[in-house]
Parts: structure tokens; sequence; C-alpha cells
């Protein structure tokens, strides 16, 4: 079997996957999902008294 590769931080892909990754932690999340997250809370939390179906 071969030994997995042992990072010593001179591997540029590793480097540019870590910056890329750590860009996308930096940013905001988008409007129309805060929206549509608050909106699957409201449903869930009125899950007891609807039918179930979904509100716009």
């Amino acid at each position: 079997m071969t030994k997995k590769h042992q990072s010593n931080g001179d591997d540029p892909i590793e480097a540019n996957l870590k910056r890329v990754y750590d860009e996308v932690i930096k940013e905001e999340i988008p409007d129309r999902f805060k929206d549509l997250l608050a909106q699957l809370k409201a449903q869930d939390g009125s899950k007891g008294n609807d039918s179930g179906g979904a509100t716009q």
C-alpha cells in the first residue's frame, strides 16, 4: 500500500484550495438564503397548526 501524502506546505494545489476555502468562509450568506431559512423556520414552527401545505 502507498502512504498518504504528508503535507509540508509546499503543495501549490493545497495552498490554493485553502485560500479559496478561506475566501468562501468569509462571504456573507446571500439575502435570498436568509429569506428561505426564515420561511422554513416559520413553516417548521407552524407544523402542528397547519395541514403541511407550503405557503408563499
